[in-house]
């Protein structure tokens, strides 16, 4: 995963500017799903948002994270890896970044999204990048941000409460049957959360031979919403079809409203 104002999946320029396409492009490719927050589209070139559709990567522009902020936590809760760029955040919180924009993400978002990873258990990685001294204020506002940000990491990190073990007893599963490819679908939802996940069979013909296990939001009253908002590409990569994720999410809604 990547938060950035700018998507550096350009051929030419400074490193910095390409290192995306330099993961998406190395071989072998390992690489089972990208995501993109935050960018800005004035800032992106539209051939660039062109090329992470057809490879089913997902990207969320900076006005659909603010205007769904809380679902920015299952795309989160997915991530093996994740960059941050302080040019992700608008310039009044952190004039020190490198390229820093006027919009962007403001600190208190940045230090949930950082919550968010810090709570992730599959997480393996994080890095936060751009930060350049030479460009910060008189009081260090840049490094104050970044610092509280980390802050905020090890807190949720020692917030965990889940084991991802969905086989144990951790987790209730539910398994919907359905009129279409595939037949059936399932949820797991942790006993000690509330969080919920949903597991998609592989497709035979995919090189990724594993089940994909996805996060979804309880807070989301329209669960089909929900899931193609988290997760477009992997639905591709799984050939889970609409009307069956819509006959699933349906009955999975049913099971998060309080009874």
């Amino acid at each position: 995963m990547t938060i950035d104002a700018k998507v550096d999946m350009e051929e030419l320029g400074p490193e910095d500017d390409r290192h995306t396409q330099e993961i998406v492009l190395h071989q072998p490719n390992f690489l089972f799903s990208y995501t993109h927050l935050a960018y800005q589209s004035f800032l992106v070139d539209p051939t660039l948002i062109n090329v992470m559709e057809k490879l089913y990567f997902d990207h969320v522009r900076l006005g659909q994270v603010r205007d769904n902020f809380k679902e920015t936590e299952p795309l989160i809760r997915d991530a093996d890896l994740l960059s941050f760029d302080l040019c992700a955040i608008q310039s009044a919180d952190a004039p020190g970044a490198v390229d820093a924009q006027p919009f962007g993400l403001t600190s208190e978002e940045a230090c949930q999204i950082f919550w968010f990873a810090g709570m992730n258990e599959k997480l393996s990685s994080i890095g936060l990048y751009g930060y350049d001294p030479y460009y910060d204020d008189a009081n260090n506002k840049s490094a104050k941000v970044a610092a509280v940000m980390i802050w905020y990491f090890i807190e949720g990190f020692y917030s965990r409460k889940d084991s991802l073990s969905f086989k144990s007893a951790d987790y209730i599963k539910y398994t919907v049957s359905l009129d279409t490819k595939p037949n059936a679908l399932v949820f797991y939802k942790s006993k000690r959360s509330g969080k919920w996940w949903m597991e998609i069979p592989h497709n035979e013909t995919n090189r990724f031979d594993r089940v994909s296990t996805v996060p979804v939001a309880t807070q989301t009253i329209n669960w089909h919403k929900r899931a193609k908002f988290l997760s477009v590409g992997s639905m591709h990569r799984l050939s889970c079809s609409d009307e069956a994720l819509y006959q699933a999410t349906t009955c999975a809604e049913k099971w998060a409203r309080p009874t």
